[in-house]
């Protein structure tokens, strides 16, 4: 008889496995092919992408959070750094790309220790570490702002649109951003919140960036419910219904059974009496202007007219929200239950035509919580920017408001962080010191990236950027525009604390989680040359898959 031993197949046919230093080896590649890929969009000398998908939709921006999200990642490591820009921008709301390259960059890092025979569980336990003390380091570098600051603030903005194709539009945006955001300020027990929700964003093609506004009230994609309605209202009385002007149906199948015209006759004057009493309520609640989420009735419309009431019908439930937050109106879902209480405030209701749409504007309300910035730009795609743009600015300002701390630009804290991180590793003895210095090292990807972009020596602005930190001059940083370094304080580049917190923070993680992954399991649903993996899993990461 055969001593041979049977082989026991454990993963089902066509299953691949990938172990060991493979596993991280490939891992590793793939996330630092996805930060290569946003890398040279960071700063303000950037270049852009553009996306084109399958149906031939063209996006073009720097953005690094949309960018991510365009581009079809198939690689699971790569996912993961993405999962890095979406907690970024959900958190911070800007500092997508800065997170993604540090994120590539300590891999990077962890990978030339492992090559050492460092090995992982002490590289990701340095790496925790130096992301604790770099949290503590950015709590000691924020300076205190304060939402009076409209200032500095208006700087926040300018630093987020620098680089972005809005950029010869920047100071006006700036200053129609801070107003919009102050206005919308919440105070709740000593603490300040904001839902940049309250800043309805309105897209008109048409016209250029410059002619962007922002209405102190809310702009309602929709027009008069009639003709003959006033186009204009003053000093205008709102009401917001839930309901519909109109009958109400039965909710079964009914059926009414008339047998003279007598009874026709008495049931359509009860219709219509239903309708003028709904209009007769409107009149006593002395409502001038109603705006109503469901349909109007054409005999209520007519009498509306008649009474110079402007309506407006089917508003989106989102708007009907807004309208009550800017003009003090309560929405009320029964009409007959309404009160002058319920009654909102706008010094001017009017209908005007924007581009080929006619809107109805909702201005001069007393003091609005809820505003509308109306973005106007050439084409499609320069106002989908500057949308992006005012995104990623409104994600600054509510950062800072809420946390009131910020920092210098231009690498001026990741160089200070690295500097101080280094000094910290010599108190640690072991292994983990290594690890440490290579989590302060891979911090200087971003000044040297910002160097590299702008076409200047990456080695010679770094070696200047430590110069002039360790002279303690902290707010040195890379100065793109006129090729050195400067005082990025006095030049008025100012960001969140909370985009560097949460960018070092995320990317510390996504990288300790990537580390410690040996072993890849793929399941063999696709039958391909790589024995069942998913695209990008069996060998070198598939960019094309990617872009």
């Amino acid at each position: 008889m055969s001593d041979k031993v049977q082989p026991i197949f454990i993963l089902p046919e066509g299953t691949s496995r990938t172990s060991g230093k493979n596993a991280q080896r490939m891992n590793i590649m793939a996330a630092k092919a996805v930060a290569e890929t946003v890398r040279s969009t960071l700063g303000p000398k950037g270049m852009d992408k553009m996306l084109v998908d399958s149906l031939g939709d063209v996006v073009v921006t720097n953005d690094g959070a949309t960018i991510l999200k365009e581009i079809e990642i198939e690689h699971p490591a790569g996912k993961m750094v993405v999962e890095v820009s979406k907690t970024q921008e959900e958190e911070a709301g800007d500092g997508t790309t800065t997170a993604v390259v540090i994120a590539g960059e300590l891999l990077k890092r962890a990978e030339d220790l492992m090559e050492q025979n460092v090995h992982q569980s002490i590289i990701t336990k340095g790496f925790t570490i130096a992301a604790e003390e770099a949290q503590k380091i950015l709590n000691e570098l924020g300076q205190k702002i304060t939402t009076e600051d409209t200032e500095n603030l208006e700087k926040i903005v300018i630093t987020a649109m620098t680089g972005k194709n809005v950029e010869s539009s920047k100071e006006k945006l700036a200053k129609l951003l801070v107003k919009a955001v102050q206005q919308i300020v919440d105070r709740n027990n000593n603490r300040i919140l904001i839902n940049t929700d309250n800043i309805k964003i309105e897209k008109k093609t048409g016209g250029s960036m410059e002619e962007t506004e922002l209405i102190d009230g809310i702009v309602v994609d929709k027009e008069r419910a009639h003709p003959n309605m006033p186009d204009i209202v003053k000093k205008a009385n709102v009401l917001l219904l839930e309901s519909a002007l109109e009958v109400k149906e039965t909710e079964s199948d009914t059926k009414i059974n008339i047998s003279s015209p007598e009874q026709l006759r008495a049931f359509m004057d009860e219709e219509e009496k239903t309708l003028r009493d709904m209009v007769k309520k409107i009149k006593e609640l002395k409502a001038t202007v109603v705006f109503c989420q469901k349909g109007i009735d054409d005999v209520v419309q007519h009498l509306l007219a008649k009474e110079g009431i402007l309506a407006v019908r089917r508003v989106k439930r989102s708007d009907i929200e807004k309208l009550s937050r800017a003009t003090g109106g309560q929405i009320v879902t029964k009409l007959e239950d309404a009160v002058k209480e319920d009654i909102g405030y706008a010094g001017l209701v009017e209908e005007l035509k924007v581009g080929d749409e006619q809107m109805t504007f909702v201005r001069e309300c007393k003091n609005p919580k809820a505003v509308t910035l109306l973005l106007r730009g050439g084409t499609e795609h320069v106002i989908d920017e500057l949308e992006r743009s005012i995104d990623d600015a409104l994600g600054d300002l509510r950062a800072v408001i809420e946390d009131q701390k910020v920092v210098a630009g231009g690498g001026a804290p990741e160089i200070e962080v690295s500097r101080l991180i280094r000094k910290y590793s010599e108190t640690i003895s072991g292994r983990e010191q290594l690890a440490i210095k290579a989590f302060a090292d891979a911090l200087e990807i971003i000044p040297r990236t910002l160097a590299e972009n702008a076409g200047m020596d990456p080695i010679d602005i770094l070696i200047k950027l430590k110069a002039k930190h360790e002279e303690g001059m902290r707010w040195a940083g890379v100065n793109v525009f006129d090729n050195k370094v400067s005082d990025m304080w006095e030049l008025g580049v100012i960001e969140p604390l909370r985009v560097k917190k949460q960018a070092m923070k995320s990317s510390a993680e996504v990288a300790t989680t990537i580390l410690r992954i040996d072993d890849v399991i793929a399941a063999g649903k696709l039958k391909n040359k790589d024995a069942g993996m998913p695209r990008g899993m069996g060998g070198m990461p598939d960019m094309e898959g990617m872009m």
